[in-house]
């Protein structure tokens, strides 16, 4: 099976600007392209603290105009993205600032792929259905792990039927991508958890995916390593800004080998508790992850193999395949150490759903670049050992 025809084709990544201070460039930048109004797309949280206050005087220092959007919900809905589309035309915008976590990456896309293409967000559902660039397009990260400031992707919730739309193609992403490790301090510990498991969500799937090449290979095994040196860290000190600075490299590295590489079904089963009943994605892929790797683990012993090895592990002398089980065990232990719940019933999710979500999760367009063949009872078995 082929990897996602708009991973094959994502060859220039956005201009990335990663370090503490990253984030007052925006303005410079948005005046280098020639823009003159930008939309900030945030949520609230970030609207009500000041930080999107900051951004948009960072972009009136530069002479330019900015209008904020806290539009952006956990799992942006379809409904996010049309509110800020009115939001953006009845302001006169010509260019987008997202500012946030995958939230408002996601959210921001959404809204500058329907103002320049029309119609709605549920038109562009699937891979290269996005046939005009956006406008221009700056992400600013305040969180480590969605890689969303850097691929060619956006999910937005349908809230006629619950399910996350994926979209993906060559002009769904940003020109510039900021990873500024001083907006990271704020973020409580969980959600510091979250995120960073998601990162190496991204990670472990672009290495053991049917996409993977050199290029991803090798941005995702020091994302692995990355995230096994300072997670920990920035959970327990979320002031410490070395680890904050080496998530910011972890995830914006993840984000850039999933955009060559693909991603496999702990993302496809993941979608669906974030969409359905609102499930943190973070926590749901760190929850999927183990599970995957051991139903996946067969298909590529080396490689996961290898993944222990970036971890940190000592597997001089193990067989490949007692390598491979150091790997899932080492990212089990790495999740309880930073307090990830231990399944999915304990956080809301009733048995009743599993049908239908491994219905979609089938769907997905994650789930043809996993290395082991799936069928539907296999979803079904997996959600079963993640509740």
């Amino acid at each position: 099976m082929s990897m996602p025809l708009g991973a094959v084709r994502f060859l220039m990544p956005p201009i990335s600007l990663i370090g503490c201070g990253a984030s007052k460039a925006v303005g410079s930048y948005l005046k280098t392209y020639g823009v003159k109004k930008s939309l900030i797309v945030t949520d609230q949280g970030l609207a009500k603290i000041g930080v999107a206050d900051t951004i948009k005087k960072y972009i009136e220092e530069a002479g330019l105009e900015a209008v904020i959007y806290p539009g952006a919900e956990p799992n942006p809905t379809d409904k996010n993205v049309a509110d800020g589309v009115k939001v953006y035309k009845d302001n006169g915008c010509d260019s987008i600032v997202s500012l946030g976590g995958g939230s408002s990456h996601d959210c921001g896309k959404g809204i500058a792929i329907v103002a320049v293409g029309g119609g709605r967000i549920h038109d562009y559902k699937g891979i290269d259905t996005v046939t005009k660039p956006m406008p221009f397009f700056v992400a600013i990260n305040t969180t480590a792990g969605t890689g969303s400031e850097v691929t060619p992707a956006a999910v937005i919730t349908n809230t006629e039927n619950h399910v996350k739309m994926v979209v993906w193609s060559i002009n769904v992403s940003a020109n510039v991508a900021i990873d500024d490790p001083e907006l990271m301090v704020g973020m409580p510990p969980a959600l510091t958890a979250a995120t960073g498991m998601d990162a190496l969500t991204h990670a472990v799937e672009a290495y053991v995916s049917l996409g993977h090449n050199p290029k991803a290979d090798a941005l995702a095994l020091k994302s692995i390593e990355f995230i096994a040196k300072y997670l920990r860290k920035a959970v327990a000190n979320g002031n410490d800004i070395e680890a904050r600075t080496g998530m910011a490299y972890a995830e914006y590295l993840a984000g850039e080998a999933f955009s060559s590489a693909g991603l496999g079904i702990a993302h496809s089963l993941a979608h669906q508790p974030g969409s359905f009943i609102g499930l943190p994605h973070g926590v749901c892929n760190a929850i999927f992850l183990p599970l995957v790797c051991e139903f996946n683990m067969n298909a590529c012993l080396e490689r996961f193999a290898d993944v222990a090895a970036a971890m940190g592990e000592d597997i001089v002398g193990m067989s490949t395949r007692d390598a491979a089980l150091t790997a899932i065990d080492a990212i089990r232990t790495l999740s309880a150490d930073i307090g990830i719940p231990s399944g999915l019933k304990e956080l809301g999710m009733k048995e009743d759903d599993i049908p239908m979500m491994a219905e979609w999760a089938m769907k997905e367009v994650c789930t043809p670049t996993n290395p082991r063949v799936t069928t539907v009872k296999d979803m079904i078995e997996l959600y079963k050992k993640a509740m």
